[in-house]
């Protein structure tokens, strides 16, 4: 499916239901962790990928990746960005452009991540993905003029979930990890990682929904139409044990990345109050974090991409890949 096709399709539901979706005012009628689209922006359209469509696997065409290059000679640290979509829609050009634009300025290469939706493919495909494309570039990094000891990553919305996967899962084996795709062997833990607004634990999106006054119609994540559900393959309640798996909280230890976590008050897609429940777990590992809350932001926004909050999510990699 093309990108144009994609966004109409978001658009149409966003239509249909009526829903006003900035900020996480108003819901499509499936439910889920829907990003905004940021305005269009992608940062292809300033900075073109010194590398695009690279394959980093072979089991789906859809297992791409866009290679962004700063000025220089490199090696490069690298942070690698992971597009939301609920787990459904969206391709590898859908996540911040300020963001990428100001990574590329302070000297990182940003690595652009396919992986497979849910319609193609359910969990654990995607986070599968995600773990052998840092695979594939560790092993290919002298190739992209990459520091293979300085990856970290960056995720919004279900991009967040999958990005605080790799944080976590990066220093222990799990059916996350997928040999078939490639580079058996090789690791794909990342130093550092910035997720917003994230879905971490599905079970508890509703309770917190509940729990912040948000519009009936939009608890519906535990419906065998929620997006989390179809991302599972069943209704949440029906399948406790994949929930538990796709939450990157199961796999917090001592020996995981460090966090920048930022939610909004007003987050009426997976909850605000998602990033404290990883902000917890990190703290009884010991694990560094950084968490930044917005309280009267939604499911992104204005406050995410402003400059100050840029530079703050800039900071926090040069703190950790420098």
């Amino acid at each position: 499916m093309t990108m144009f096709s994609i966004r109409t399709l978001v658009l149409l539901t966003l239509s249909l239901s009526g829903a006003a979706f900035a900020g996480g005012a108003g819901m499509p009628p499936l439910g889920g962790a829907m990003p905004p689209m940021n305005g269009g922006a992608k940062l292809a359209d300033t900075n073109p990928p010194a590398a695009q469509n690279v394959a980093y696997a072979r089991t789906s065409p859809t297992q791409t990746l866009d290679v962004y290059l700063p000025a220089g000679n490199g090696p490069f640290p690298a942070v690698f960005a992971i597009h939301g979509g609920a787990f459904k829609f969206g391709d590898k050009t859908g996540w911040s452009a300020p963001v990428g634009q100001a990574l590329l300025k302070a000297g990182y290469a940003v690595v652009a991540v396919n992986y497979r939706l849910s319609g193609e493919a359910l969990f654990p495909a995607a986070a599968q993905d995600v773990k052998a494309a840092v695979r594939f570039m560790r092993a290919n990094a002298a190739r992209y003029r990459l520091d293979p000891q300085r990856f970290g990553a960056y995720g919004e919305s279900a991009g967040g979930n999958l990005a605080a996967l790799l944080g976590t899962t990066g220093n222990n084996a799990s059916l996350l990890d997928a040999p078939n795709l490639g580079n058996a062997g090789v690791s794909s833990a990342v130093r550092a990682v910035a997720d917003l607004y994230g879905p971490n634990d599905f079970a508890a999106i509703d309770p917190l929904l509940r729990a912040q006054g948000c519009q009936s119609s939009q608890i519906n994540h535990d419906t065998a139409a929620g997006f989390e559900s179809l991302y599972l393959g069943s209704a949440l309640p029906r399948v406790p044990a994949q929930v538990k798996q796709a939450n990157p909280i199961t796999y917090v230890d001592t020996g995981d990345a460090a966090f920048l976590i930022q939610n909004g008050g007003k987050d009426c897609n997976v909850g605000g109050g998602q990033g404290q429940l990883l902000a917890d777990a990190l703290t009884t590992a010991g694990v560094p974090f950084e968490k930044t809350f917005f309280p009267n932001a939604g499911h992104g926004g204005s406050d995410f991409e402003s400059s100050a909050n840029v530079q703050r999510i800039v900071s926090f990699f040069n703190r950790y890949l420098n």
